[in-house]
């Protein structure tokens, strides 16, 4: 696993969910479904409430040339990391609340909806959304290394299928990060009831003395955290 394997997973869409656009200043560029975005973060984190979410920060307006009027969006991205929830990942966006045309000004009663979808659609890139889009590998009919990307270390070069894990010769920390990551999984599992009992399974093979005890003590912590939530999910 590597820094980029969460980005790389988002990079590309599907084809089928692309459009080129045919006018304006835009025109040739590619246009990116929305419902796209968060079925793909759903993918990668789970429901939108569960695995990742966002927040409305801010709307405003302000004044553009003659009667236009241009409204504007702040809304902050978290992505679920175990038990914990990241940073707020920011995203501005906007669109024209008002705007000039020939029969006189035109008002757009969607206007904060469309501004707060080009927020998320700025916060999501820094996850690596639709990456290869915005990076010019698709040239509206394919995409420019047509194999799915492959996992990298840096953007110059690429890194070898790392081993696999082994617990017997581990470290506490790596047996902590492997448990903490096997955790998330069962968090993310769509069947709640299913997700509970490997939480439980997780639980009753661990040993006290197979890792440090400050190690032991975040991965009883993200067990119990786990354990609440699903049984939470269970519930609704």
């Amino acid at each position: 696993m590597t820094l980029l394997h969460i980005w790389d997973k988002l990079a590309r869409p599907d084809p089928k969910y692309l459009k080129t656009i045919g006018a304006g200043r835009l025109r040739g560029k590619s246009d990116i479904n929305p419902q796209w975005r968060y079925m793909a973060m759903t993918e990668q984190f789970g429901p939108c409430g569960v695995g990742w979410k966002f927040t409305i920060d801010k709307l405003w307006t302000e004044k553009g040339d003659g009667a236009e009027v241009f409204a504007f969006a702040l809304v902050s991205v978290y992505i679920k990391t175990g038990p914990d929830w990241s940073e707020p990942i920011p995203g501005v966006g906007g669109h024209k609340l008002v705007e000039s045309e020939a029969k006189g000004p035109h008002n757009n009663d969607e206007c904060f909806k469309m501004a707060v979808t080009d927020a998320l659609s700025t916060a999501l890139k820094m996850l690596g959304v639709a990456a290869e889009i915005y990076l010019g590998n698709w040239d509206g009919a394919k995409y420019a290394n047509q194999q799915p990307p492959a996992d990298r270390s840096s953007f110059g070069g690429s890194k070898p299928v790392p081993p696999k894990f082994s617990w017997t010769t581990a470290s506490s920390a790596e047996r902590k990060d492997y448990v903490l990551a096997k955790i998330d999984e069962a968090v993310r599992h769509p069947d709640s009831v299913q997700g509970l009992n490997k939480i439980h399974e997780i639980s009753s093979k661990l040993k006290g003395d197979e890792m440090a005890n400050a190690d032991m003590e975040k991965v009883a912590d993200a067990l119990l955290a786990a354990e609440k939530q699903l049984q939470k999910q269970g519930e609704i």
